[in-house]
């Protein structure tokens, strides 16, 4: 084989002889020349190397012949950057600057170096000018890296400026497509994003990028049915497009479309690596179609994946709830609770299974647990009053309603439930004064008192009261 044939080993057998005339140079037994573009191909050997006090050596050799190069100049600062020598790099890049002020490289570098000296306004200011001394693909370039830098100190609008700039010179630019994606949601300007997709989707109806993102931003505005189409079509460009399925699926579930969210959910699965919020997704579409078992099965997928999640138990355990498999739901709630313990919803659904079980003493812990994380919440009051009322703790039940008027601001429900509570510690009058002031001021509340304590309407008395209380609204 000749060396025309293996040019990689012609270029090796060159660069060790370029190797060989440096160091002749560096002893001084020689004047041999060499070229600048030489000292640029040693530079990049030694930097390759990770040798960097030898390029930056090679470097300083080739300023010395070539003291007007600006690219030598610039590895040179290069060098000086890697080895975080930020100050005297700017001082290099100023040079190069006043040499040739054309060289993307220069601008690169200075932004590198203002950003390591947490100099972000600065490393702004010198990209913004850049950018409109460049066309084509070195502007884009730079629009990369400025919106980088205003990414860094959270300009967050102005890094979707940079990539719109981006997308209006350059279309189908891919890289700027998949990031804009993200900051259209970020920002929430999807009106814009919406404008400049379609006028995209115009020039190039089948770039399945641009479609996916104009679908995002009719999510982002709850445009749900137009972004599905938008979806549809990615797909229709890319089949294999799991992203796009992935937000169909959200939309569908958005719109309560459970059967149809399920069938592109499961079409991620099978393009996607099995991930625990697909599962999930899953697990909520046949929650919500009352499918329990397949509900559960999904659920348990998700746990798997994610068994950190004390959510996924919480929802297995809500599932058996459903069923009024209170035992299989106090499993999954306990599960659930070794992770998280101090959640007040699982306390709450917990205290809701021991009491179907008629085990009023855990029913009791689990809602005083609820109500200490959430004082202030009615519901937790009324479920562990009607606890106490229903096991016959009359006395404690009152003082809960006490306590519960103290901390939620006087709701209506609590006066009926002292009214009931006095009927049934043999205090009738009471009862009936304190029943019909509270139906004065709410009377609808009187069926979730009798639905408490059905006997309530054999009490002439309370008969009464509720057919006046019916009287008057006809004669309203």
């Amino acid at each position: 084989m000749n060396m025309k044939e293996n040019p990689y080993r012609q270029d090796k057998e060159s660069l060790m002889e370029l190797l060989q005339q440096y160091n002749i140079m560096k002893t001084g037994n020689s004047y041999k020349f060499i070229e600048e573009d030489a000292f640029e191909q040693i530079i990049d050997f030694f930097e390759e190397k990770e040798e960097l006090s030898a390029a930056l050596e090679a470097a300083d050799y080739g300023i010395q012949q070539y003291p007007y190069s600006s690219i030598l100049q610039i590895k040179k600062a290069d060098l000086l950057i890697a080895k975080r020598h930020y100050k005297e790099a700017l001082i290099l890049l100023d040079k190069a600057e006043l040499l040739d002020r054309g060289d993307i490289n220069l601008y690169i570098l200075k932004t590198d170096a203002y950003l390591a000296l947490d100099q972000q306004k600065k490393a702004a200011e010198i990209l913004e000018e850049a950018v409109n001394r460049f066309e084509g693909e070195e502007r884009i370039e730079l629009l990369f890296e400025l919106s980088d830098v205003y990414d860094d100190y959270e300009e967050f609008d102005k890094v979707f400026n940079c990539l719109k700039l981006i997308l209006e010179q350059d279309q189908t630019n891919e890289e700027a497509l998949y990031k804009i994606c993200f900051w259209t949601d970020y920002t929430g300007r999807n009106e814009e994003g919406i404008k400049l997709h379609q006028k995209i989707i115009d020039e190039y109806p089948f770039t399945e990028l641009a479609w996916f993102n104009l679908g995002a931003a009719y999510q982002g505005v709850k445009l749900y049915e137009k972004a599905i189409d938008a979806y549809q079509y990615a797909i229709a460009i890319d089949e294999k497009f799991d992203y796009a399925y992935r937000n169909l699926g959200d939309a569908y579930l958005r719109m309560r479309k459970y059967k149809e969210a399920i069938e592109v959910l499961q079409k991620v699965l099978e393009l996607a690596r099995p991930e625990d919020v697909i599962y999930e997704a899953l697990g909520h579409c046949y929650d919500k179609l009352k499918n329990y078992a397949q509900a559960r099965f999904h659920y348990r997928k998700a746990s798997h994946l994610a068994p950190e999640d004390s959510h996924l138990h919480y929802k297995i355990a809500c599932t058996y709830i459903n069923e009024c498999q209170w035992a299989s739901a106090i499993k999954n709630l306990e599960s659930a609770m070794r992770i998280q313990q101090s959640r007040p919803d699982y306390n709450f659904a917990l205290a809701q299974c021991y009491v179907q079980l008629n085990k009023t003493k855990d029913a009791i812990i689990y809602f005083s647990n609820f109500i200490k994380a959430r004082p202030k919440n009615i519901k937790g009051w009324k479920e562990l009053i009607k606890c106490l009322y229903n096991a016959g703790y009359y006395e404690e039940a009152m003082q809960q309603v006490h306590n519960a008027l103290k901390n939620t601001t006087n709701k209506p429900i609590l006066i009926f439930y002292k009214a009931v509570l006095l009927f049934a510690m043999n205090k009738p009058k009471e009862g009936i004064l304190l029943l019909e002031s509270a139906m004065k001021k709410t009377p609808k509340i009187i069926k979730e008192l009798i639905e408490l304590e059905p006997s309530l309407l054999q009490n002439q008395y309370v008969s009464i009261l509720i057919s006046k209380y019916k009287n008057n609204r006809l004669s309203k």
